[in-house]
């Protein structure tokens, strides 16, 4: 075996409980594992790896999530599936930027923002996350009293049941035995399976509104597209950056094992888009031809919908499978907002800790689950305006946070080797535009409920002449001034990692990206404000 604090001088992973075997809910790979050769040795590989990416997608699909799926099943049937779609290659480069950050670095996204963008930028973006991440943490434990309503349970013991347990399965020192019980919820996320199954929605219509886009026939556009915009927001949330690079790292994978990784975030992209669109399919399914269709409360009416036009066992199934979801999202949303606070802070922070040698990173996550499974029990909380908080804050930071992935990603003192090639930055630059011009439309949406459809068409044909602008000033910039070369076929490229943070070279910032930095921070200051006033006056009956 290396000795720890010896690979950890020499690279820069900052808690030498990052460095070791890996130790997966199927399996151990020593340190000194050999290369994988033959079917057999590399399934055996793949099942010790795979994890990171399940529980990240499969924590997607939350409770935010079952509310926005349902919602677009009831209120517009199947007709909005080619989201799912657009989303697919958006889901994986975004993933698959954080994942090289992962393997590749040993340093958390909140320390890397930190390291290569100053203070402010770092503190700005761990205060963000933590808002937004203890808002989704409440709307997952709403989810959770919802499921035990529709169950018949009470929602105190069982709301406060779900706190304690998630902390205490995140608290044993064994980092396998808390994959092991993510791993377990992710199997409970299956039971969408047999609902799909019993409510057999049309399979061909599914095909069809998969491939073909259309937005609903007769329907407020205004409100099509923000219902298009939260979906977008709930399926790639800023919260999933910064949890699985952290918990890739405090899973020891290294870049040899990358190739495992990335068919591990494909098994889980797959996973979430599939659950995605059954949820979906089987809520229009349910409600076509009925009364409710249209008109949307939440998932606890979903469940009883199923349980009213299917059978009683869908019903169950359905609030199981929403507790379950919240469960998992608690978690992994919890831990991404740990790791991150520990990262910037110093702190000790690893699952293979106890909680005696990492006090600081076990409060953290403890503290935020308790605290909002309290709030959601307080009678009289505006639970639903927090949910409506939490989508409009998710939405306006995203581009933020992607601005900052893009940057780290082409950063060759962080990556060397790995950056980003061309393709991948007019992908990702293009993605982030989008979602900027959508989160305009969503913030304005809110702060202005009467926004109508002639709104939102200049908001998206504005956002679509600055995209094509910015982008022939980009073609030209680059004419002028080719970068340098990557050299991508280095011998040693497989195990090439970053060196510590203190022996990288002070990253300059050019005036370009510090004009767009400071545009992008007035912007967000300035929505989240709007939307923070627009959601206080909401509660007090304005």
């Amino acid at each position: 075996m290396v000795d720890a604090t010896t690979d950890t001088k020499a690279s820069a992973v900052l808690d030498s409980a990052h460095i070791g075997d890996i130790e997966g809910a199927f399996g151990t790979l020593p340190l000194d594992h050999p290369p994988s050769v033959g079917l057999k040795a590399r399934l055996v590989t793949l099942f010790a790896i795979v994890g990171p990416g399940l529980i990240v997608m499969v924590g997607d699909n939350d409770a935010g999530a079952f509310g926005t799926y349902t919602q677009a099943g009831q209120m517009y049937g199947t007709s909005l599936l080619w989201v799912l779609l657009l989303l697919v290659p958006v889901l994986y480069v975004n993933q698959e930027m954080v994942l090289r950050l992962g393997v590749v670095t040993g340093v958390g996204h909140a320390r890397l923002i930190l390291e290569r963008f100053g203070r402010f930028w770092g503190a700005f973006s761990v205060i963000d996350l933590f808002i937004l991440n203890a808002l989704t943490i409440v709307t997952e434990f709403i989810g959770i009293s919802l499921g035990l309503h529709y169950l018949g349970l009470p929602k105190i013991p069982g709301v406060l049941l779900s706190a304690v347990a998630v902390v205490a399965a995140a608290s044993t020192g064994s980092f396998r035995r808390f994959e092991q019980v993510c791993m377990a919820l992710v199997a409970g996320s299956f039971l969408l399976v047999p609902i799909y199954w019993i409510v057999h929605p049309p399979a061909g219509q599914m095909v069809r509104d998969f491939l073909i886009p259309r937005l609903p026939r007769g329907a407020d556009l205004s409100k099509v597209v923000l219902l298009i915009i939260a979906v977008i927001g709930t399926t790639v949330a800023p919260w999933q950056l910064f949890f699985q690079q952290s918990y890739i790292i405090d899973k020891r994978i290294t870049p040899r094992f990358i190739a495992y990784e990335k068919a591990d975030l494909w098994i889980g992209i797959v996973i979430v888009i599939v659950g995605a669109a059954a949820i979906i399919a089987f809520t229009a399914a349910t409600f076509s031809g009925h009364p409710e269709f249209g008109t949307f409360t939440d998932a606890e009416g979903v469940a009883q919908g199923l349980g009213k036009y299917v059978s009683k066992l869908a019903g169950i199934l359905f609030a199981l499978a929403l507790i379950d979801a919240s469960i998992i999202g608690a978690a992994a949303v919890g831990l991404s907002t740990s790791y991150a606070l520990s990262d910037v802070l110093g702190l000790k922070h690893s699952l293979h800790r106890k909680v005696t040698d990492a006090k600081g990173f076990y409060l953290a996550f403890a503290g935020l689950l308790v605290v909002s499974a309290v709030i959601v029990l307080i009678p009289g909380s505006p639970l639903g305006l927090l949910t409506v908080g939490v989508q409009v804050l998710a939405g306006v930071l995203l581009p933020s946070a992607t601005v900052f992935l893009l940057f780290l990603c082409n950063d060759r003192e962080v990556l060397g080797p790995w950056v980003n090639g061309l393709a991948l930055n007019l992908f990702t630059s293009m993605v982030i535009g989008i979602l900027v011009v959508l989160s305009l439309i969503l913030t304005a949406g809110v702060l202005f409920p009467d926004l109508g459809a002639n709104a939102v068409l200049a908001i998206l044909g504005g956002g679509a002449v600055l995209m094509a602008a910015v982008g022939v000033m980009f073609l030209i910039a680059r004419r002028r001034h080719p970068p340098l070369p990557v050299v991508r076929q280095l011998p040693g490229r497989g195990t090439w990692r970053m060196p510590p943070l203190t022996l990288l070279a002070t990253p300059k910032l050019s005036l370009a990206r510090t004009i767009g930095l400071t545009v992008l921070r007035a912007y967000l200051l300035l929505a989240m404000l709007l939307v923070v006033v627009r959601v206080v006056q909401l509660a007090l009956g304005h």
